[in-house]
């Protein structure tokens, strides 16, 4: 699934907490945002596309989950905070080569062709890929080591990267090929961009058959890379991305200007970005994976990176200007998104309230990011009673009728759609700081549901007010309108 990915290590974040974020770009995707209970947790896991059965743990935690309204697909569960406090989002993604998936191919569902046969179940993927490994895990090393272990069993039928954090560490996970995967975790000091692509650029070999401190993979790796004569690498550097990824005309157009976006948001300074002597232009191969900002990072930022339209650039589709370049590349906040989250362990707060998952719905650009504790029975029924049919009473099907009506009036829209996301992470901020206080003084930490349903509140009426004001806007600049008035 088309998706981007922002990584964040503890000390490059403004509050050394850790997050890890990822917009879910399916197909206008019906999504909803529940806690899901160790009694209604399978034990016995069959998936809709690939038909594996898979048996499952008997202890599985509380989790968080986004997953399709619909069920008729599957899960997809998409992210989620599990009761440990270890957060997970699946999955971005990736681009391979035709070299890897000869040598390692997908493992396909493949139908039987008489009644004498029988079916033969394909791998796991992004349908499954959270539900599988979140209940279980209790770190963010532990979710490598889980879902590799699964990959190596069942192996999988599309390639993606995957993301874990706990209080302490990043880690983030790429497939290769149908059962290999390598996996880093993230310095403490930076920020990682993924935009669909095979993203690490560097990889230290050594310590994945050693100590293992900071770097993971599949046993056989080296003899892998060998037998295959996949090594494209020159004067002994290895580059994972040159390996197992792809540097196609289509990644110019559709992935490297999302990452020369981020990068140019996050290192203004110390890297240029335009002009005759940049660095690093949307078209780049070798925009790197991961960056040092020039600053702190916050969620705002983060929101930010996930919303871009190329805004500012002469690439954003909704300039005045007739720049020829207008449109040419993939937004990051694309109109087809279902959900996007973050998910933030924070450090200096009590066990029970660390988790924080900052949840919205609809195309980025004109969505509001909207925090909720995550150690909770239930989610508010704005989040998490979401029909098939729109309807005004829920977070989704809101913030997808802002977006579809402001686009077609971007510039008399912006401002109220810009007012309608500072109030709600505003007063989401507020509301968080207000229960941490009342938690802590108290010990009460059942509070959290009650928190949760006074943000939900307050997201249902910035969203109403917003989407009344737009709807008005929008019936204001109707083609069939006249000036002449009637009486």
């Amino acid at each position: 699934m088309p998706c981007t990915t922002v990584l964040v290590g503890k000390k490059a974040a403004n509050d050394n907490s850790t997050m890890i974020a990822r917009t879910d770009d399916g197909f206008f995707d019906e999504k909803k945002l529940i806690v899901v209970e160790p009694k209604d947790q399978k034990r016995k896991y069959k998936s809709v596309i690939s038909h594996v059965e898979i048996e499952l743990p008997a202890d599985p935690m509380r989790y968080t989950s986004c997953p399709s309204v619909d069920p008729k697909h599957g899960i997809w569960a998409a992210t989620g905070i599990n009761a440990a406090n270890v957060g997970m989002t699946a999955t971005e993604t990736i681009t391979s080569n035709p070299r890897v998936l000869a040598a390692d191919p997908m493992v396909e569902f493949k139908k039987a062709k008489t009644r004498r046969e029988k079916d033969v179940p394909g791998g796991i993927g992004e349908e499954d890929i959270v539900v599988l490994v979140l209940p279980y895990i209790k770190t963010a090393r532990e979710g490598v080591l889980r879902l590799a272990s699964l990959l190596e069993q069942y192996g999988t039928y599309e390639s993606n990267g995957i993301a874990f954090n706990d209080e302490n560490e990043v880690w983030w996970m790429e497939t290769i090929g149908g059962h290999h995967w390598m996996a880093k975790r993230v310095p403490d000091d930076v920020v990682v961009v993924m935009p669909n692509q095979f993203g690490m650029d560097s990889f230290d070999l050594d310590d994945a058959f050693g100590a293992k401190k900071a770097h993971l993979c599949s046993a056989d790796l080296r003899e892998f890379i060998r037998d295959n004569d996949l090594d494209l690498n020159q004067n002994g550097v290895f580059n994972p991305r040159d390996i197992f990824g792809s540097h196609t005309d289509m990644d110019h157009i559709y992935n490297t200007p999302r990452a020369w976006f981020m990068g140019r948001f996050l290192t203004p300074k110390t890297h240029r970005w335009e002009g005759e002597n940049a660095e690093f232009t949307p078209e780049s191969d070798n925009i790197p994976w991961s960056f040092v900002p020039d600053r702190k990072v916050a969620v705002e930022d983060v929101k930010y990176m996930l919303s871009s339209n190329y805004q500012g650039t002469p690439y954003n589709p909704y300039s005045n200007q007739d720049t020829g370049k207008r449109g040419m590349y993939r937004s990051i906040g694309i109109n087809r998104t279902g959900v996007t989250s973050v998910c933030q362990i924070r450090s200096g707060v009590p066990d029970p309230i660390r988790g924080i998952e900052w949840i919205c719905f609809g195309s980025t650009t004109f969505d509001a990011l909207l925090p909720v504790y995550t150690n909770v029975p239930k989610m508010p029924a704005y989040l998490s009673k979401v029909t098939m049919d729109v309807s005004t009473e829920n977070f989704y099907w809101g913030s997808r009728l802002i977006g579809a009506l402001a686009d077609h009036n971007y510039n008399t829209c912006i401002q109220l759609i810009e007012r309608y996301q500072n109030a709600v992470i505003t007063k989401g901020r507020t509301l968080v700081r207000e229960y941490d206080k009342k938690m802590i003084d108290s010990g009460d930490f059942l509070l959290a549901a009650e928190a949760n349903e006074a943000l939900a509140s307050m997201a249902k009426e910035q969203t109403t007010s917003t989407l009344n004001k737009v709807l008005r806007d929008a019936s204001i600049h109707m083609k069939n309108g006249y000036n002449r008035a009637d009486n």
